[in-house]
């Protein structure tokens, strides 16, 4: 990933939870717990970005003991991508809370 490329915004809640080991169902639970239902991941769409994840060596199969779970973490390039794109996405939230802080004057 080049500095000027970001994670799709559901590239970057999968790997937010990847920070700890989980699977498939685990992965769509905590994303639509955390954000108290506001963002849900179907099972295609997860697993498709799930692949491009796995061969853009951003994340890994954690343990492939139950072939039913597959459990995923990030890699460390994984953990660095997420880092950067963390702070181009506190850079565009500060942009727009100054840009509304601006418009209320």
């Amino acid at each position: 990933m080049n500095k000027n490329e970001q994670l799709t915004d559901s590239m970057f809640y999968i790997m937010a939870v990847l920070a700890q080991p989980r699977h498939g169902y685990a992965i769509m639970s905590q994303i639509e717990e955390t954000s108290e239902g506001a963002i849900t991941i179907g099972p295609a769409s997860m697993y498709t970005i799930i692949k491009k994840l796995l061969k853009s060596e951003w994340i890994y199969l954690y343990d492939d003991s139950d072939s039913r779970r597959k459990t995923y973490l990030l890699t460390d390039k994984g953990r660095e991508v997420l880092e950067e794109d963390l702070k181009t996405r506190k850079l565009m939230i500060q942009l727009a809370e100054n840009g509304l802080k601006e418009a209320g004057k």
